[in-house]
């Protein structure tokens, strides 16, 4: 399942440090705006620490994570939805991504320019936000001309579902209000996912700080953007991404102690990565064997079929049933074997709703 989480933010508010950090890769990152210019990609695996205890009981011969896709997309300024900057590149580059990351630069350092000549999270966000709405309406402006004159002759009742559906879309954009705001119910969210809009897309707020406002917890700039985040019932995470970044690049060995000196057992990268595949509204499942263990990703609320259509078609057409039991049984009844003696495994339809954690083995003829 290819998902992508768009890094997005004003220039040199450190999108491609945090995401040479994330990948390990060598996205372009300088002090002056659009340094990036075609987007980076980068694979990203999932940590799960439920992966590692798993293997520690079932001894396999080879481990797979799960894994997501990150893209630095270069930095947006005002005027973007007009083509400021090379706004509609950029712009078109956040519309095949998932869900976003919103970078906000919550930390000043006079070395490294900001483009609106001064630190102002909030406002930063609003501009970044408004140059998202402005597109959208744009967009849905040109779907609405479009879908009136069709409507205007058809009894078809989808066509007026259609209408009604991107003229509350085009209101809430014109009312400065995004498009995830507008509720829908499933039989209208096709009419809105057609358009591509960018504010449909779920955000994550990352507030970048110095080293020393991360040890103590953020700043009154990452205070602000929590409260706006708070009112647009989004989250926010606080990260250092030149911390991050130095992480990244120690060796393994050395990477443990580093993190425990700061009194911390994992980068905070992880915590980003794991908030992400929340974001997105996913869940994982394990298949575990002697030969592999391995991590699977699906959306939340797929039955059986949907979550072994993941590893192969087949399976999905060919589906039998789901042998099934979860991770946190093999946790404390320490073995397969055990967890069938305490009745914990079971046998499981075509109706059965995957939970995250679950450990599967699928029977299935084609």
């Amino acid at each position: 399942m290819a998902l992508q989480v768009g890094i997005v933010g004003l220039p040199n508010v450190g999108k491609s440090t945090l995401f040479n950090a994330l990948t390990s890769a060598k996205a372009e990152a300088a002090n002056y705006p659009f340094c990036t210019i075609d987007p980076n990609v980068g694979i990203v695996t999932v940590p799960d620490v439920r992966l590692d205890k798993i293997t520690a009981h079932v001894k396999p011969q080879s481990v797979v994570p799960t894994t997501m896709e990150f893209v630095d997309i270069a930095g947006i300024v005002k005027g973007a939805s007009q083509g400021e900057g090379l706004g509609n590149q950029f712009l078109g580059n956040i519309k095949q991504t998932d869900a976003i990351i919103h970078v906000v630069r919550c930390f000043d350092d006079p070395n490294v320019i900001h483009v609106s000549g001064s630190v102002d999270p909030v406002r930063d966000m609003d501009i970044i936000n408004t140059e998202l709405m402005l597109a959208d309406y744009d967009t849905a402006e040109k779907k609405l001309k479009r879908i009136e004159k069709l409507a205007k002759n058809s009894a078809d009742p989808k066509m007026k579902m259609e209408l009604d559906v991107t003229q509350r879309i085009h209101k809430a954009l014109g009312e400065g209000r995004p498009a995830r705001s507008v509720a829908l119910n499933d039989l209208e969210m096709p009419y809105s996912l057609d358009m591509h809009l960018l504010t449909s897309k779920p955000v994550l707020y990352a507030c970048n700080v110095s080293d020393t406002d991360f040890a103590a917890g953020g700043n009154d700039w990452v205070r602000s953007v929590e409260k706006r985040a708070a009112e647009e019932n989004n989250k926010t995470i606080l990260i250092c991404s030149a911390m991050e970044a130095d992480i990244a690049q120690l060796p393994p060995e050395e990477r443990a102690e580093f993190l425990a000196s700061l009194g911390a057992t994992e980068p905070g990268l992880n915590r980003l990565i794991r908030e992400a595949y929340s974001l997105l509204g996913l869940y994982t499942y394990f298949t575990a064997g002697e030969k592999e263990v391995r991590a699977w990703t699906i959306k939340k609320g797929f039955k059986a079929p949907q979550a072994a259509g993941v590893i192969h078609t087949d399976f999905e057409k060919g589906f039998i049933r789901a042998e099934a039991y979860h991770c946190e049984d093999l946790f404390s009844l320490k073995s397969e074997a055990a967890v069938k003696e305490a009745g914990k495994y079971r046998s499981e339809g075509k109706e059965y709703l995957v939970k995250d954690g679950d450990i599967l083995f699928f029977k299935f003829n084609v």
